[in-house]
């Protein structure tokens, strides 16, 4: 199926039967993705006295309980509600689901003991780009970042000055392939988080940040269109499935 979209003023082509996922899925393994200390996730069998709800032991159904967390386990998109007293729900504050996206690569730069995604990199690579959406795949790209195990590494973050040039540029929702836009030790300051969500002015409930994406190197830096796809939980972070289909001039 070909849809037609308008973005930077000029209509564009989109073909749905080529979509093309950056999700990591969570699977009940060690080898799992894994952040901020926790275990790996556990798919188990209801027992219900002699019943197990496994076909393999004799049930009609698998019937499974699931134990994960979804900021810790793979991809998950999440709102304002992750840092806020108040609650809120990604579920309820995400009300749109196709958005226009720019892909881009970054390598990291040192900074003091760190490494750190800059406003300089990101400006230079988004140019006079308005996207919906901006998905940062870090360098370099391989793929044990679908199984690595991150606690306690201090992986890459955005400087706060860079997520405001992203908040300023007014992409809604950005997505990235590590477990925290922010330090992994920051002492709570969450400076990304609260930069991109506006968190001292006019708060942004209706945008998001998704972490723990995958993006295949198979697939080009460019404009794009994002289907960020969530499951319903009312909760302020939630497991998803962004979908990104490639922008074509008509």
């Amino acid at each position: 199926m070909i849809a037609t979209i308008q973005y930077n003023s000029k209509k564009h082509l989109i073909d749905l039967s080529k979509p093309l996922d950056i999700s990591i899925p969570i699977k009940a393994s060690k080898s799992n993705v894994n952040a901020w200390y926790l275990d790996e996730p556990r798919i188990e069998s209801v027992k219900n006295d002699a019943w197990v709800g496994s076909v393999k032991e004799g049930a009609s159904v698998n019937f499974n309980n699931i134990y994960f967390n979804p900021h810790a386990h793979g991809t998950h998109t999440e709102c304002m509600g992750h840092i806020t007293k108040e609650f809120h729900s990604v579920n309820k504050n995400l009300k749109q689901f196709f958005f226009t996206a720019e892909l881009i690569s970054v390598a990291a730069e040192k900074y003091m003991k760190d490494t750190v995604i800059s406003k300089k990199q990101i400006e230079l690579l988004l140019k006079a780009k308005t996207p919906e959406a901006l998905v940062i795949r870090t360098m370099p790209n391989t793929k044990d970042k679908k199984r690595r195990h991150y606690s306690n590494t201090n992986w890459t973050y955005i400087t706060e000055e860079a997520m405001v040039f992203i908040r300023n540029k007014n992409i809604k929702h950005l997505l990235i392939d590590l477990p925290s836009v922010d330090r992994e030790y920051d002492g709570g300051k969450l400076l990304a988080h609260k930069a991109f969500w506006d968190f001292d002015g006019k708060r942004r409930l209706d945008c998001t940040i998704t972490e723990f994406i995958y993006v295949s190197n198979k697939i080009e830096d460019g404009s794009y269109m994002l289907n960020l796809q969530i499951a319903p939980f009312e909760n302020d972070a939630t497991p998803s499935k962004p979908v990104l289909y490639k922008i074509t001039e008509k």
